[in-house]
């Protein structure tokens, strides 16, 4: 997997030099002038930790919590004081873990933001089912949530108990979806699940919409090296079977497709924290995307909280972008919303899409992989599953190495990806 990863990082860059992490960071971070900026903030608390879960979580603690937010108050201000005034921003996400284990919280850390920050599109919130009660989905509504996105994975008996899940209770779900309205209510499954079929996935769809959601997600299940998960990875064939013929249904359905992964049944609704040009991430393992960096804090909460009780930045590893690394970085999350605008490249980078990958876009045409209307490209069905192939490749050759290291190190020399 390194070897295509690898090859495909130097062919894009024209270069042979890996991408470098250093333990190093700018205190000052160049936000100021960064457009489409988005903000996401990490609460890395759970009840009970899924086998499954690549994410960096710990066992909730109140007292635990209580001392995370603490910092994570401080960070938010350390970070916004270094922009006069209001900075505007589009939308906010809590990702975890399980944010709603704090939701006593909430409202306190998006008052902080708004301190510093104009947020235009909406505040986006994970839940677990178990969240899902008309008393927690009223403080998050009152705090100011507008989405929120539920993990449910799967309705079927038979995976949730692979998956270490409890089985769901719909009925009490859809009377607090119905009682606590938000605009967008996603809900996340995980597809290439062992010997799940068509119908398998199709009646997670209908009953997702059934119960209230206005947006689903299908995410590829990705055994991670590092987590525990007893489950075996679907066979190449079999899964681009089933991604295309559930992606077929959901347009048959009138759905519109979002990303590669994500469909809505209103317009309006969506739920995506990837797809922007820049973001400020805050608090353990968030990231942050900037025009010329992308650096990430540390995963050990101890770490990240000594940091910041000292008016520094939790940051563990910082790189610092060629033009062609951003370019290829900014054409890879992008591309996972299915399509790519020329304009908008250009307009990012100065300079026009075909000048820098003329030959590559004409071999993604002759390969129907994509297709192009006044220099707006399509991914295809096809085009659409090679994404998510090689989006695996990617993840755990970059993603998978990553965090296992930064899961056992609060803040390593460096890192060669």
């Amino acid at each position: 997997m390194s070897i295509i990863t690898n090859l495909t990082r130097m062919w894009l860059t024209r270069s042979v030099k890996p991408f470098t992490f250093k333990n190093e960071y700018d205190e000052q971070l160049p936000f100021a002038d960064c457009e489409n900026l988005g903000l996401y903030v990490h609460i890395p608390f759970c009840k009970s930790i899924c086998n499954f879960c690549p994410y960096c979580k710990v066992g909730y603690s109140k007292e635990l919590c209580n001392r995370y937010i603490d910092s994570l108050l401080k960070e938010i201000h350390l970070v916004g004081n270094q922009y006069p005034g209001k900075k505007k921003v589009t939308s906010l996400y809590f990702g975890g873990g399980t944010p709603a284990l704090a939701a006593d919280r909430i409202g306190e850390i998006i008052d902080a933001l708004n301190e510093h920050f104009i947020i235009t599109e909406g505040i986006g919130l994970e839940l677990h089912p178990e969240n899902v009660t008309e008393e927690v989905l009223a403080v998050l509504k009152a705090a100011g949530v507008t989405k929120v996105s539920i993990g449910i994975q799967s309705f079927r008996n038979k995976y949730q108990s692979i998956l270490g899940r409890k089985t769901v209770d719909t009925h009490a779900m859809k009377k607090a979806l119905d009682a606590v309205r938000f605009e967008t209510v996603s809900m996340d499954f995980i597809f290439a699940l062992p010997e799940q079929t068509y119908d398998d996935l199709k009646s997670d769809i209908d009953e997702a919409f059934s119960l209230g959601a206005n947006h689903v997600a299908i995410y590829p299940f990705i055994d991670f090296t590092f987590t525990a998960s007893p489950v075996k990875t679907m066979p190449k064939k079999e899964k681009r079977e089933l991604l295309d013929s559930i992606t077929r249904y959901c347009m048959s359905k009138g759905y519109s497709r979002n990303s590669i992964w994500t469909f809505s049944s209103e317009p309006e609704a969506n739920y995506s924290s990837m797809t922007r040009d820049n973001f400020l991430g805050f608090g353990c393992s968030a990231t942050t995307l900037l025009r010329n960096q992308f650096k990430i804090n540390t995963f050990d909460i101890a770490s990240y909280c000594e940091r910041i009780g000292r008016e520094t930045l939790a940051t563990s590893l910082t790189i610092r972008f060629t033009k062609r690394q951003r370019m290829i970085y900014w054409l890879f999350w992008t591309a996972y919303s299915t399509k790519v605008n020329a304009k908008d490249f250009e307009r990012f980078f100065g300079v026009p899409l075909k000048k820098m990958y003329g030959f590559e876009l004409w071999a993604a045409k002759r390969l129907r992989f994509v297709t192009e209307e006044n220099g707006m490209y399509a991914m295809t069905l096809k085009g659409a599953f090679y994404y998510h192939y090689y989006e695996n490749f990617y993840t755990l050759s970059y993603i998978d190495k990553m965090w296992g290291i930064m899961r056992k190190e609060a803040f390593p020399d460096m890192l060669e990806l």
